[in-house]
């Protein structure tokens, strides 16, 4: 879904890296930023609009038909999301009949997780969710590349959060 505000971000990369400018940079982040919000924000409504799961229920469901989870704590690590959120995600997939919990084989104390018929058909009709198209696009990333992004956004949001001392 690529949009000329896309090629906009592309266009100021160029031009800041060429200039050597911050000021442009943070532009670039800022746009780039946007235009990830605005890519994940219109998959998930897509996604609502076909299928009535929103993008995080979508990416947990597609996860969980890779294979059932055997805890909340291995979903949260497949769809690399703090247990929190994969907790609220799996109640609301639950109520809905698109995934099943039932004790463990070997352990009654434990969870599994796993998709109803229900869930499975959901997924048949079900669009492509923006997180995974971030991730495909994140292979064609150097390993450097990654590691720099990464490191960056983390002191990006460390400032955001006030913890960068």
């Amino acid at each position: 879904m690529k949009t000329s505000s896309d090629s906009a971000v592309s266009a100021r990369l160029t031009t800041a890296a060429a200039n050597g400018e911050r000021g442009d940079d943070v532009g670039v982040i800022l746009d780039a930023l946007r235009s990830i919000v605005r890519e994940l924000r219109l998959a998930s409504r897509e996604a609502e609009q076909r299928v009535g799961v929103h993008g995080a229920q979508l990416h947990a469901l597609r996860r969980l038909a890779d294979s059932p989870a055997t805890s909340l704590t291995e979903l949260a690590e497949r769809t690399r999301t703090d247990i929190s959120s994969v907790s609220v995600v799996v109640s609301r997939l639950v109520e809905q009949g698109l995934v099943a919990r039932k004790s463990a084989d070997d352990d009654r104390r434990r969870l599994s997780l796993g998709l109803t018929a229900r869930g499975r058909a959901v997924l048949r009709r079900a669009p492509e969710t923006g997180t995974s198209r971030l991730l495909r696009a994140a292979t064609h990333l150097s390993d450097r590349e990654v590691h720099a992004l990464a490191t960056g956004l983390s002191k990006l949001v460390d400032g955001i959060d006030g913890t960068d001392d």
